[in-house]
């Protein structure tokens, strides 16, 4: 019995620091900062089940296209009566237009560039089906618009967004901008001869019998 009895191995210094014994060392909970996991707090845990759960329904409303937007249209109408009844916030109104603008330029162009691999949708039927893979894709697109939807409208609460300022100087400004910019989104789909519209795979018709 005693040759099983093995002592406890003293403690060492080694660079300043107290090392444990073999048996202190069996015990996971007293490694810490040794090698052991730091256990989550618990606010981290209800963060990270608010994160999966959102996850979880952001994803659920992936197959409802019509719902999504219709909700996003809702939630857009909402902000512009606000934006109307409190009469300000302006700049906040005109930096989510060039934020929308921005993500359908990129919803609008392809996920590869066309004047780098020449990869281009087919022209005629004996070309090799090739569907349009956006740069942006739909439901990442719908998602941004409608979180900056909530982001602006949750700013015309704060006051300090409130800049001041003509309101029709940043109407001329957006529309400006927009007409520029799909104008060089158009000259860019004719010199490619792309559409962003996929109206799924072709189907040909065989020989007829007779």
């Amino acid at each position: 019995q005693k040759f099983f009895d093995l002592p406890a191995l003293p403690r060492r210094q080694i660079g300043g620091r107290e090392t444990m014994s073999m048996g202190e060392a069996t015990d996971f909970g007293a490694l810490g900062d040794l090698g052991g996991l730091e256990e989550s707090t618990p606010a981290q845990k209800f963060f990270d089940h608010l994160a999966m759960r959102y996850v979880i329904a952001k994803d659920a409303t992936a197959p409802h296209v019509k719902e999504r937007w219709l909700a996003s249209l809702v939630l857009f109408l909402i902000y512009s009566v606000r934006v109307y009844t409190i009469n300000g916030w302006y700049i906040v109104t005109y930096g989510l237009g060039i934020y929308i603008l921005n993500l359908g330029i990129g919803f609008l162009s392809p996920a590869s560039d066309p004047a780098a691999d020449g990869s281009v949708l087919p022209t005629t039927e004996q070309d090799e089906f090739k569907p349009f893979v956006r740069k942006l894709p739909e439901f990442k697109f719908w998602h941004s618009v409608t979180r900056g939807i909530v982001t602006a409208f949750g700013m015309t609460f704060f006051s300090f967004f409130n800049i001041p300022v003509f309101w029709p100087i940043l109407v001329c400004y957006f529309f400006a901008l927009f007409i520029m910019t799909m104008r060089r989104q158009i000259q860019h789909m004719i010199k490619h001869n792309y559409v962003p519209i996929t109206m799924g795979k072709p189907k040909f018709n065989g020989k007829d019998d007779n």
